[in-house]
């Protein structure tokens, strides 16, 4: 079973994840992939949402190289949370090797079918909004809607939450 959970910032998509991932009633491994950096308020995040995790879980940090760490962590028993595919995006678009951002996310969606187990991914729906100015932030959110279209066509379910409140967009993942 494999989710996509989208949402805007503070619309409570990392909540809902989580439930579900507790729910699963499988071991838990999150990967997470921010990276706070010099940025005060990043790590003030980070920390939240370490706080609000249960201690069981597994926690695996991935700012890059997402469809390795699945290949390692999935498995049958196993229920992995990705939060979030966006930060995610953003440290490819911000790497060394420009060419990185396409194969990474290539190697996501050709291994997405072959996962075993239990499989949530979190993401901030950024096409809702004015059209952004200067061209990375542009490509940034012609990015992440490509890749969430193409996650939800692979995926068993989708939602969008507002307000804390979830929307069903496909399967039955609440």
């Amino acid at each position: 079973m494999k989710t996509l959970i989208l949402g805007g910032v503070r619309s409570g998509k990392s909540r809902l994840a989580e439930g579900l991932a507790r729910d699963s009633s499988l071991a838990v491994t999150c990967i997470v992939t921010a990276r706070a950096g010099d940025d005060l308020e990043m790590a003030q995040r980070i920390q939240m949402h370490r706080q609000r995790r249960p201690q069981a879980w597994r926690v695996v940090e991935v700012p890059l190289h997402l469809a390795a760490a699945l290949q390692a962590e999935c498995a049958n028993d196993c229920c992995v949370l990705v939060d979030c595919l966006t930060l995610w995006l953003t440290n490819l678009l911000f790497a060394e090797d420009t060419s990185q951002l396409t194969r990474e996310i290539e190697a996501l969606l050709a291994l997405l079918p072959q996962l075993p187990g239990r499989l949530i991914f979190v993401a901030n729906e950024t096409g809702l909004g004015i059209v952004p100015l200067g061209e990375l932030t542009r490509r940034f959110v012609d990015e992440a809607g490509v890749l969430h279209q193409r996650l939800a066509a692979q995926c068993d379910s989708v939602a969008l939450t507002v307000a804390g409140l979830p929307l069903l967009l496909k399967g039955n993942v609440l």
